[in-house]
């Protein structure tokens, strides 16, 4: 599964703009007086300014052997979270992927995430460009599996072959593109911010089939 673009609201449409194009150094795909969107190899991320912002949680594709290179590229331009171990690196053995965590200029919670068995590595130095894809998206749900269930039946989404399946999170889609689906009463990982259910629009690719995903909040 390929997750082809992401709609997320800004209360700052600005700071955004700085934030994404000087800090994270992503190309912009089109500029509007109330948006502002950037593409990531096959992904559109795109913002639009509302009142209300934050707390979202998404994650970017990065090549599997450059966690290292993008901890020291992303901890000289902003902080980074620490895991429950004091760590800045999280290694999620049973997906055979490491992980670095830092929020945005929304507040929403960001991850690069180098998954192994992409083996997708690279010679170039880490840059803007490493940013390969959106790969992940956090949505949240009283009742995650009943939403999976729904996802799959609608819109061909599959049960992630490496996830967990609980009552309160569960994961639908493959390395190169997931949707993880949390109850109201967990944190997201690894800060205390409970996941609250927000409105979310998004654009999949599944086997040769393009869907369009809206969840209310």
């Amino acid at each position: 599964m390929k997750i082809l673009s992401l709609e997320l609201p800004t209360n700052n449409l600005k700071q955004t703009e700085r934030y994404y194009s000087d800090v994270l150094e992503l190309k912009i795909h089109d500029l509007s007086s109330n948006s502002v969107s950037y593409s990531i190899g096959h992904s559109v991320l795109h913002f639009t300014e509302k009142e209300e912002a934050g707390a979202y949680h998404f994650a970017f594709t990065i090549p599997c052997n450059k966690i290292n290179e993008a901890l020291q590229w992303l901890s000289s331009k902003l902080d980074l979270m620490k895991n429950n171990a004091g760590e800045y690196i999280t290694d999620f053995t049973n997906w055979n992927a490491e992980s670095i965590y830092f929020f945005d200029n929304n507040n929403n919670i960001l991850e690069f995430i180098a998954r192994h068995d992409l083996q997708n590595s690279s010679d170039e130095p880490f840059s803007g460009n490493s940013i390969l894809s959106v790969s992940e998206v956090g949505i949240v749900s009283e009742k995650p599996i009943v939403l999976a269930e729904q996802l799959i039946n609608e819109h061909g989404l599959y049960y992630f072959v490496k996830g967990t399946k609980r009552d309160d999170f569960v994961v639908l889609g493959d390395d190169n593109g997931l949707v993880v689906i949390s109850g109201t009463d967990r944190n997201w990982y690894p800060t205390n911010q409970l996941a609250k259910r927000q409105e979310l629009k998004m654009k999949v690719q599944v086997n040769n089939t393009f869907r369009e995903i809206t969840v209310d909040g």
